[in-house]
């Protein structure tokens, strides 16, 4: 029994040291809920997108929590059937002891590494909660059971 606990305590103390890479900041396509019901999404190709403003895609299979973003700084990839290129993030909550949005992808975008932190997409708390209340089957439609306007994403550069 003992020589068990001793193995089970070494594993922990070994896991402890162990780095988890998450895929934040890496490469993955933007895609949007398909008007198709036969179809979950479609791309999101360039004229679905605005200037200058962040765009934020649930559903990207690329994504280990399915979410990929385009920040509004973020210079505009294609790839060759027009789906416009995002990076991988996740919510987060801001002013955590922990970051919650450090790259640890090798593949991450080297353009948003420095740039990323817990911020709010899109809307803030209130305008998303007033939106979940006033309009619950738009809001459902478009942020799904997310609560949180916080994301990992890009700081503006100024």
């Amino acid at each position: 029994m003992s020589s068990r606990l001793a193995l089970l305590v070494s594993a922990v103390l070994l896991c402890g040291g162990c780095k988890v890479n998450s895929d934040i900041g890496k490469r993955c396509l933007l895609v949007k809920k398909s008007k198709d019901p036969a179809k979950e999404s479609d791309p999101v190709l360039a004229t679905d997108l605005s200037s200058g403003q962040d765009f934020i895609s649930f559903g990207s299979l690329d994504c280990e929590d399915l979410v990929c973003v385009k920040d509004a700084d973020m210079p505009l990839e294609t790839a060759d059937n027009g789906q416009v290129f995002g990076y991988c993030s996740t919510a987060c909550v801001p002013d955590e002891l922990v970051d919650p949005c450090a790259v640890t992808d090798p593949e991450a975008i080297e353009s948003v590494k420095s740039r990323m932190s817990c911020r709010a997409l899109l809307l803030d708390q209130q305008a998303l909660d007033d939106l979940r209340q006033n309009d619950p089957a738009t809001y459902h439609a478009t942020f799904g059971d997310n609560n949180s306007p916080y994301f990992c994403a890009g700081n503006p550069t100024e």
